[in-house]
């Protein structure tokens, strides 16, 4: 689903990553470690050609981006669900038109996704404060509203960048649940997190690959998470 060969990528003349083969195949569940400024931002946005690669190759279902379009490589967006580390919203509108934005902007009918809507948000423990505006909601209701958004265009991949940031340990642990039912539903999964008791507290609920990037080169992590 996205295939990254031989990635490098660098600001100005600093190489950051270098020599990236990862393939996220359909339903699997990664995670992504390493420490701050390591990268994983950096590559989670090549996966969706937010960034363009200095070397190598990614491709977006089968189509090198290198060669895509704009059109393609938004359509390819759209089987994508994103959760950005820094959750923003639109503060003068309520939270479920919030969440309801990707359906807009792929241009599918408000009225005809309500009831999906409806149910999203009662899934995410949401359904009570859908009036709410941004500004009202705690942090872990942002991330959860965040994740809902990602979710709303039911994606075929979800990429989530530190999804657990800024919450407490019991709503890590439902948000990592969240997460774990979506990969059961089909879907493709790649967490960035630094959260290492979160990688090991999945591991007794879903098979997942851990990644590590070390030195701008991915590897796979050891034992010793």
């Amino acid at each position: 689903m996205i295939d990254l060969a031989e990635v490098a990528y660098g600001y100005g003349n600093t190489t950051l990553l270098s020599e990236l083969t990862l393939r996220l195949a359909p339903g699997s569940f990664h995670f992504l470690t390493g420490p701050s400024g390591s990268g994983k931002t950096t590559l989670l946005k090549l996966c969706y050609a937010d960034l363009t690669a200095s070397a190598g190759k990614v491709s977006l279902f089968g189509q090198d981006t290198a060669t895509m379009t704009r059109d393609q490589i938004a359509r390819a967006r759209q089987r994508m669900g994103v959760v950005h580390q820094d959750c923003e919203f639109l503060d003068h509108l309520p939270l479920y038109e919030n969440v309801a934005l990707p359906l807009t902007v792929a241009g599918r009918s408000g009225d005809d996704e309500a009831g999906n809507l409806e149910e999203l948000m009662g899934w995410v423990g949401l359904a009570a404060r859908r009036e709410a505006l941004p500004p009202e909601l705690s942090g872990g209701e942002r991330q959860r509203a965040a994740l809902a958004r990602a979710v709303i265009t039911d994606p075929e991949v979800v990429l989530a960048d530190e999804p657990t940031g800024n919450v407490d340990w019991e709503m890590s642990l439902r948000l990592l649940q969240l997460l774990v039912e979506l990969n059961r539903m089909g879907k493709t999964i790649l967490v960035a997190t630094h959260d290492l008791a979160l990688i090991r507290a999945a591991k007794t609920h879903v098979s997942a690959r851990v990644l590590r990037i070390a030195k701008g080169r991915l590897q796979l992590a050891g034992s010793d998470l």
